[in-house]
C-alpha cells in the first residue's frame, strides 16, 4: 500500500491483509482543467500508483488511493489551514454531500481502476460545534475537514447513504472484491 493514511492501514489491518507500506512518493495532485469532480479521486489513486510501476516484482499487488468530498460542483480537498476547515463544515452543515474514493490496484501486468461514492448529510452544526471540533481533532489532514469515526461525525451526521469504511478512506468491501478478481485473472 502507498499510503500515509494510518485509517487505511488499520481497515487493511483488521480485513486480515498482510501489506508493506510504501512511503509515498510527492506527486503533483493539480488537476487537470475541466475534469469532471466526480472523476478527481480516480485520476489521483491512478497518478500515485503510476510513482511506483518501476518498483512492482511480479508477485507485488500495489494498492494506492484518492478520498475527494464533492459539494455541488466543488472539491473540498485537505483544508489549508483552520480557517478553511472552519469555512468548509460551514458549507457541509445541513446539507448533503458526496465522498469519493478512487481506487487503483496494479500488479506488474494489470491494473484496476474503481471508485465508490457516498452520500453523507450533516445536521445544521452551530459555531461552537465546529470551532470544538476543530481545537480539539485537527482534521487537517482530512478531505472536507472531517472525520466521520471522530466526534463531529458523531454529533452531526443524521445519515449516509453507501458504505461508512468509504467515508473513512477506504471502501473495504469493494477493495475486497477487486483484491480477489486481480488475484484469480
Amino acid at each position: 500500500m502507498a499510503s500515509k493514511s494510518p485509517r487505511r492501514h488499520q481497515l487493511l489491518h483488521e480485513m486480515g491483509l498482510k501489506f508493506n507500506i510504501w512511503t509515498h512518493r510527492p506527486i503533483n495532485e493539480e488537476l487537470p482543467i475541466g475534469i469532471k469532480p466526480q472523476s478527481a479521486a480516480l485520476y489521483l489513486a491512478e497518478k500515485k500508483a503510476e510513482a511506483y510501476v518501476h518498483d512492482l516484482s511480479p508477485n507485488d499487488i500495489l494498492l494506492t488511493c484518492d478520498t475527494v468530498v464533492i459539494y455541488g460542483k466543488h472539491i473540498l480537498n485537505k483544508p489549508k489551514n483552520a480557517e478553511d476547515a472552519r469555512q468548509m463544515l460551514k458549507t457541509l452543515s445541513g446539507k448533503k454531500h458526496a465522498v469519493i474514493t478512487g481506487i487503483c490496484l496494479r500488479t506488474y501486468q494489470k491494473q484496476i481502476l474503481t471508485s465508490d461514492t457516498t452520500y453523507v448529510w450533516f445536521s445544521l452544526l452551530t459555531q461552537w460545534e465546529i470551532d470544538y471540533y476543530l481545537d480539539q481533532f485537527q482534521p487537517f489532514d482530512k478531505a472536507g475537514a472531517y472525520g466521520i469515526q471522530e466526534w463531529i461525525g458523531l454529533i452531526g451526521i443524521t445519515k449516509i447513504q453507501g458504505s461508512y469504511f468509504n467515508v473513512v478512506g477506504l471502501p473495504t468491501s469493494l477493495v475486497y472484491q477487486k483484491l480477489s478478481q486481480i488475484i484469480t485473472t
